[in-house]
């Protein structure tokens, strides 16, 4: 009887151990489950928040890259690299759980979708920089033919101009100097004879020019004997910084045809020897010639 009362307590307390044993090994698999769904949620957690950082300097580098064309966006594209830098700092501070994440990720769609746009608005910039830049270039282009052209226009109006200069100057022809004696009847008797010479008779030919200015012409006539003095008025006039001592004045009116000038210049005692006689317009010598008396 005592035996079999044994063997019952023996088979109760197996029975509540076997129990126990279940009840641990149930927990212990508890536990193990738990911690490797934490471990997991942990590192899923931790390769997201990798992840969106990543996402994130990569947004931010584009801006960089944007930002450094200098474009007229600049100022729009600084602002939105500063979000994103923004919100990198509060990632990288943030602990990481799944709730932060969301919103975090959530944020980053939005300045991604932003980032997207300004790039579209960036691109259609730069074309028309480009077109801009292309026509700038062919305006140089123009302009610089255009510039290259008035110079040789300039060139060309100025050589013109010298040769209208040039050409509207009148030619003074056929200078020459007769010698005579005067008699008391007024008739005159040419005579290269020094001591019987009481006039110089000097003659020109002012020649015709179509495009010279028309008008009275003076021109200052001077006659130099062989001892180097000079006849007649000895008057002296300046232009400029330079002198000129002259016999006489002839002035005559000028119509752009030809005009023969003729002048007698009266004296006494003419001296021996080769007489010059200069014809200047103001300054400029235009005809020159010589004489001799015996």
């Amino acid at each position: 009887m005592e035996n079999e009362k044994s063997n019952s307590s023996l088979k109760a307390i197996i029975m509540v151990l076997s129990i126990l044993l279940l009840g641990s090994l149930f927990y212990i698999f508890k536990l193990t489950t738990d911690a490797k769904e934490l471990q997991t949620e942990v590192t899923s957690t931790k390769t997201e928040k990798e992840n969106v950082l990543k996402d994130l300097q990569e947004l931010k580098a584009t801006y960089d890259a944007a930002i450094a064309e200098n474009t007229t966006m600049s100022d729009e594209l600084i602002a939105e690299r500063e979000k994103v830098v923004g919100l990198m700092a509060q990632l990288e501070k943030s602990k990481g759980d799944a709730a932060s994440m969301a919103k975090y990720k959530q944020q980053f769609l939005a300045l991604q979708t932003k980032m997207k746009s300004l790039m579209q608005e960036v691109e259609v910039l730069k074309k028309e920089n480009k077109t801009l830049a292309t026509n700038l270039d062919s305006t140089k282009v123009v302009l610089a033919d255009s510039k290259n052209y008035n110079q040789v226009l300039v060139g060309q109006n100025e050589e013109l101009s010298k040769t209208v200069e040039k050409g509207s100057k009148l030619s003074v022809l056929n200078l020459k100097t007769g010698s005579y004696k005067l008699k008391s009847s007024g008739k005159q008797i040419e005579t290269d004879k020094a001591s019987r010479v009481d006039i110089l008779k000097i003659s020109f030919t002012i020649a015709e020019n179509s495009i010279a200015k028309s008008g009275d012409k003076t021109y200052y006539v001077q006659v130099i004997d062989s001892k180097n003095n000079v006849l007649g008025d000895k008057a002296t006039t300046n232009f400029g910084s330079q002198s000129l001592t002259y016999s006489f004045t002839t002035t005559v009116k000028y119509e752009n045809k030809t005009v023969q000038v003729s002048q007698d210049l009266p004296g006494k005692k003419f001296e021996k020897g080769t007489y010059f006689v200069n014809v200047f317009d103001k300054a400029e010598l235009v005809s020159k010639s010589s004489f001799t008396l015996r």
